[in-house]
């Protein structure tokens, strides 16, 4: 042996031994003998990378805990299945191919048409699937390769179209005209999570409201404005409770009708809000609650409606600073905050500011009560199975995070107005409508245009990946429910949730039975990794400068679940060396003992201690194997490193 252990010689050909053998697959364990055919399982699903981005060091943490798990329990003789596969993640691809589109050659997709457009991404998709693989298997995962599932492919597609027929069925899916996030730019829906909050310095208007004095950052708004809002304790508001008033306006008076809301904060400015219903969630749940009607006034590129008036056609800013001008010459601002501190809701993908509107779209309705659920609604049952403990999160206090957001959950708009996703298994014909797996046999119909959320489909994950939709798959009979989930806390409500609504739908069971949740992984400095800081690191680098095991082992000593860890090329560097040492104990025991010796012939799992030193040194391995032990199945692997 040389006397460094240099891991670029030995890691790449140590991972082909073991993928080579197929004991990877739990299958060919039992075939094998290395396991029982009765022996329990220990299952898992990858959470499936974006295929738009290479790993980053929060993968690298993913795949080092479960592979712990997954090992520890084939060496305990599990039958252990690690399931692998990538995302397609619909909006995200889209978007990556339709900017390289436009640098290079100035076409936008509606140049190319969907077919030549899809043909694209699909072959953006294929590059980049093929190296995310390639790092994962840097990483040392060891995932059964036999299964890799994509949430594209032909399977995943057959069976989002039957998950999509049932709930159709069910009443669960349904048609409707809702509130959305919508982007101006990209033109489609957004779910919560491809919405982000930038904190901004704005105006705060305060403006003469008839008999109130309010406060909104949104005068435009204030042309759709149906109610005021007050809080049923507030004293100051009791009388005005339930009367209508006329409003003096930039475009003549309107009547709103005033209602008291538990929402309102009263101490909030005045404790009096404006309510315009078609533009705001928080104002449409409470027009809701209280059966007020209301009034679209901007539209999906982001401009003032033609019901605005002289303001029509204007964007949103442009009408905002048009409006005030108008209301302060006919003394209806009361006074302006210059720089008041606002969250300002911008889409993720291309930082454009969400506009909050009604739109007719696909949705799950998630208070609907179903047979197939003992009468409780997807809501309730996934509120239930948590509450009851079926469902564990790792560490606990995650458990409230969960909870307070099913709690509040509301129908989930699923159709995205792109062309690269699950095409919505929905044809049309004048006002009928067909929904089904297979397109119907006679002409004359269309299928809709919109493609699925990827949480959709993602949602589907842990039985998708098993056999779904044939629920005599042996997979699924063997290994759903699955023991683990290893993600983010960051995707607890978006993806965990759903994850765990969906299961219970098209299984009637929980996905998995324990939900592991890592911190982020920050610099040495506590800072958040950015390409844009300079201060991040990327793993493949480490993997190639370091070895794999150093890499992992820098990422799961000092961390502990559900809390940020900071990581450092040091860091990495100091277990590089303490892989060198074990390297030299072994390099050590080879130059003192031959092969022959080294076969424990008696059955034993162990050598019998033939001094005092031993005695010590195997009692000291014991004690060692009883708390690591005891530290990997409590998921404590900082304390077993």
């Amino acid at each position: 042996m040389d006397k460094v252990y240099e891991s670029q010689k030995y890691e790449d050909e140590i991972y082909k031994k073991w993928e080579e053998s197929g004991f990877f697959n739990p299958d060919v364990c039992v075939e094998k003998g290395v396991c029982k055919k009765d022996a329990e399982t220990f299952s898992v699903v990858l959470p499936p990378p974006n295929i738009t981005d290479k790993l980053h060091l929060g993968h690298v943490v993913m795949v080092a805990v479960t592979d712990i798990l997954a090992r520890y329990y084939r060496m305990k003789g599990r039958r252990v299945l690690w399931v692998p596969g990538t995302d397609h993640a619909a909006l995200a691809s889209q978007n990556v191919v339709e900017k390289k589109l436009w640098k290079e050659k100035k076409q936008t997709r509606h140049d190319l048409g969907r077919e030549k457009f899809l043909e694209e991404v699909w072959q953006f998709v294929n590059k980049t699937q093929a190296t995310i693989i390639h790092q994962l298997k840097k990483t040392g995962a060891s995932l059964d390769w036999s299964r890799e599932a994509f949430t594209l492919d032909e399977q995943r597609q057959r069976a989002v179209k039957q998950m999509f027929v049932d709930m159709y069925n069910d009443g669960v899916i349904y048609r409707g005209y809702r509130m959305v996030n919508w982007c101006p730019r990209c033109h489609t829906t957004l779910a919560d999570d491809e919405v982000e909050h930038k904190p901004t310095k704005t105006k705060l208007y305060w403006i003469k409201y008839g008999p109130f004095i309010l406060a909104t950052t949104r005068l435009e708004t204030k042309l759709g404005d149906t109610a005021v809002a007050v809080h049923p304790k507030d004293d100051r508001y009791k009388k005005m409770v339930g009367k209508k008033y006329l409003i003096p306006g930039v475009l003549g008076e309107f009547e709103i009708i005033v209602v008291a809301d538990e929402a309102v904060d009263m101490k909030f400015g005045t404790g009096a809000i404006k309510v315009t219903p078609y533009h705001s969630f928080a104002d449409y749940d409470i027009a809701e609650r209280h059966g007020v009607h209301g009034k679209k006034i901007i539209n999906e590129e982001g401009k003032m409606m033609d019901n605005c008036g002289k303001y029509a056609g204007l964007t949103t800013p442009e009408a905002r600073e048009a409006i005030a001008k108008d209301m302060e010459d006919m003394g209806l601002i009361d006074h302006v905050d210059e720089n008041y501190e606002n969250n300002l809701s911008v889409c993720s993908r291309c930082d454009t500011p969400i506009e909050p509107l009604p739109s007719k779209q696909w949705f799950v309705a998630v208070d609907k009560k179903l047979k197939r659920l003992g009468g409780k609604s997807l809501k309730e049952k996934a509120i239930e199975v948590v509450v009851s403990g079926k469902n564990k999160f790792v560490p606990e206090r995650f458990t409230k995070r969960y909870l307070d957001w099913m709690k509040n959950l509301h129908d989930w708009c699923i159709s995205r107005q792109i062309w690269f996703g699950h095409q919505i298994p929905v044809w049309y014909k004048g006002e009928e409508i067909f929904v089904g797996v297979e397109a119907p046999k006679e002409d004359g119909w269309v299928q809709e245009q919109d493609v699925l959320d990827t949480w959709f489909s993602s949602g589907m994950w842990t039985f998708s990946t098993l056999g779904y939709p044939d629920l005599k798959a042996a997979d699924l009979k063997n290994h759903h429910p699955t023991q683990l989930l290893e993600t983010g806390y960051e995707i607890i409500t978006l993806w965990v949730s759903r994850m765990i609504m969906m299961s219970l739908f098209a299984m009637q069971e929980i996905p998995f039975e324990n939900v592991y949740l890592h911190g982020m992984v920050l610099d040495k400095d506590g800072k958040k990794m950015s390409k844009s800081k300079g201060n991040g690191i990327d793993p493949l680098e480490m993997i190639a400068k370091y070895g794999t095991d150093a890499t992992r082992m820098s990422l799961i000593v000092g961390n502990t679940p559900g809390n940020d860890t900071r990581m450092s090329e040091e860091k990495i560097a100091d277990f590089r060396n303490f892989a060198n040492k074990l390297w030299n104990i072994s390099r050590f025991i080879q130059l003192q003992i031959n092969n022959e010796q080294l076969t424990i012939n008696n059955g034993e799992s162990r050598p019998e201690a033939k001094t005092l030193a031993d005695k010590w040194i195997l009692n000291r391995l014991n004690e060692t194997i009883k708390t690591v032990t005891e530290n990997i199945e409590k998921f404590n692997f900082s304390l077993a490193g």
